[in-house]
């Protein structure tokens, strides 16, 4: 009895240190954001929701290419798209976002609930979480601190939720043909390479026990019209 005790404790105690790891750093989720979620999620998706909410049942792994959190976080935290997005614009005024962001030493910043949804990813926001790592260009690249974090995050959201796929952002399209994908514009696409194919590559490696669903056949029909 008393060992079956203890083992309930150190499990306790184990995911208690897992969650504090997390340190909420919350971007503006006001009326206006709301207001531009639910938009988005109707105009978009066909979804007609009371509450900016998502059924997680994916991952998607991202780099921000800004070199700072600071710098990152700023270009997330406004609720409206800001002037220097104006390519994407007609899609929605709703600015991107990603419900966590990885700085470049391993620090994972939660910026709005899990279950809220972000835009940063076409098509599948409605049912996808986020993770922007800080960097991602030749000056900045992603550090073996963010792999480590990336995958304890995948581990941690993969326990928590019902995750069938892992993907990388210059993934996203292979969904065009999915049940999971329901953007209405067939114009509006993207061509990314984030996270880079090592980096996501070491992450799948990391976390193959989870049995994460192989993603669909690649379909090259992304174009440069933006995020």
């Amino acid at each position: 009895m008393k060992s079956f005790v203890t083992l309930v404790f150190l499990t306790l105690f184990l995911l208690s240190c897992g969650s504090s790891r997390i340190i909420d750093r919350p971007i503006q989720f006001g009326q206006d954001r709301i207001d531009l979620t639910l938009d988005y999620l109707y105009k978009r998706y066909g979804l007609k929701q009371t509450e900016p909410t998502i059924v997680p049942q994916m991952v998607v792994v991202h780099y921000t290419v800004i070199p700072t959190l600071e710098a990152s976080f700023d270009a997330f935290n406004n609720p409206k798209l800001p002037n220097w997005r104006p390519e994407i614009a007609n899609a929605s005024g709703l600015n991107v976002s990603s419900q966590f962001m990885v700085d470049r030493d391993g620090s994972i910043y939660r910026l709005m609930p899990e279950t809220n949804m972000a835009r940063h990813v076409i098509g599948l926001n409605h049912c996808a979480i986020g993770i922007e790592n800080v960097g991602g260009t030749k000056e900045t690249p992603l550090t073996a601190q963010q792999l480590e974090a990336n995958i304890w995050l995948v581990k941690y959201l993969a326990d928590k939720y019902d995750i069938k796929y892992l993907i990388g952002h210059s993934e996203y399209t292979n969904f065009e043909d999915h049940e999971l994908w329901l953007e209405v514009d067939d114009g509006y696409r993207t061509k990314k390479s984030d996270p880079g194919d090592q980096f996501l590559a070491d992450i799948r490696s990391a976390t193959v026990d989870l049995g994460f669903l192989p993603v669909p056949f690649q379909r090259d029909k992304a174009s440069d019209k933006g995020l």
